[in-house]
């Protein structure tokens, strides 16, 4: 079993231990001779690196996604965990488990996918689940389903999170459907499970994760279509007017034209797929951007460029101490200053006197 994992290390400590190589780069320290750049992961996390002395004997040693073993001094550096590394060798695939070295969703994939089975047992309209049942057929749909994450980085960026951010969907789908007069649920339900299957294509994800040559040419959106529209072959009696409002849903999903949808959605249930999406992966970039920020000490995490500000950690905020408000000043006590007359005012005065 792998040891330590990147969440056990404690600050000012010398480490020994295996990690996967997530970023490299190659740096030049300002007399010239070169410093390594990296960023090291494991299922837990990541962690910032640095080799700055003898970097050149080990700078051709190693790749991105290739896994390495370190001896280095964990520290605190401006607020933020970092690793001076003193030694590294790569290490042979014979000798991981990958398992330990990506991230993994926290439910079991074989249940996600029978809780997905579930839903489309329960869509009534049989030309729906019979696609969707020609779609889950294919074995190699339903095993990368069941693996492929659901983003590169920004959200559910992890083996099984396609999966794991479709259920959550469906669950956000049948509420809001019952919110709002004259949705069709069937409709809906099936627009977010294969809303974003061309995932599955778009992304490798046996060694990090990276776009696949597909996925860079053609984009998520236009894998979906394509499978969707393979699969609907199957399905002869498909109500063509019901495939042009499925496809729809799958063109214009994200929203915008600017967001990469070729479409906007034009009607309510594609809307709401576009919005219950949009939640789903926002509601869960803030909650990785908290649990996940890199500053050790303080209330805001670092800027997230997925949500474009910097967040409150609310848990830390309330454990925190108020700010003490600033002691009243004490009232100046008021003398009787001697009353000051004007001369003339001192004539008439005495003039009244007499």
């Amino acid at each position: 079993m792998k040891s330590p994992y990147i969440s056990e290390l404690e600050a000012n400590q010398v480490i020994q231990g295996t990690f996967r190589v997530q970023h490299k780069d190659i740096r030049q320290k300002k007399h010239g001779d070169p410093y390594l750049s990296l960023i090291l992961a494991d299922r837990t996390g990541e962690l910032d690196a640095k080799m700055w002395d003898n970097a050149a004997e080990v700078l051709d040693a190693f790749d991105r996604d290739d896994f390495v073993r370190v001896k280095g001094l964990y520290q605190i550096f401006q607020n933020r965990p970092q690793l001076t590394i003193h030694k590294v060798t790569p290490v042979a695939e014979s000798e991981i488990d990958f398992a330990d070295y990506f991230p993994v969703s926290k439910r079991d994939r074989d249940e996600m996918f029978r809780e997905l089975e579930g839903w489309i047992r329960s869509i009534g309209d049989p030309h729906l689940r019979a696609l969707l049942e020609a779609v889950f057929a294919d074995p190699e749909i339903a095993a990368a389903y069941r693996i492929a994450p659901a983003a590169k980085s920004v959200h559910h960026a992890w083996l099984g999170g396609l999966i794991e951010h479709v259920l959550s969907l469906c669950h956000l789908a049948k509420f809001t459907a019952a919110h709002y007069e004259g949705i069709d649920l069937d409709l809906l339900l099936t627009g977010v499970i294969l809303h974003d299957i061309g995932k599955i294509r778009e992304l490798n994800y046996s060694r990090g994760f990276s776009y696949s040559t597909e996925g860079q040419l053609l984009g998520h959106i236009a894998i979906g279509v394509r499978i969707v529209e393979e699969k609907l072959r199957l399905v002869p009696d498909f109500p063509p007017l019901v495939r042009d409002l499925l496809l729809h849903m799958l063109l214009s999903h994200h929203g915008e034209l600017a967001y990469g949808s070729p479409k906007v959605p034009v009607f309510a249930e594609a809307l709401l797929l576009h919005h219950i999406d949009n939640l789903d992966s926002k509601m869960e970039c803030a909650r990785c951007a908290v649990e996940k920020d890199p500053f050790v000490e303080g209330v805001w995490t670092g800027y997230s460029s997925a949500l474009d500000r910097s967040l409150l950690k609310k848990r830390r905020y309330l454990q925190s101490e108020p700010p003490k408000a600033p002691a009243a000043p004490k009232p100046v006590e008021q003398k009787n200053a001697p009353e000051r007359v004007s001369p003339f005012a001192a004539k008439l005065q005495d003039a009244l006197k007499q």
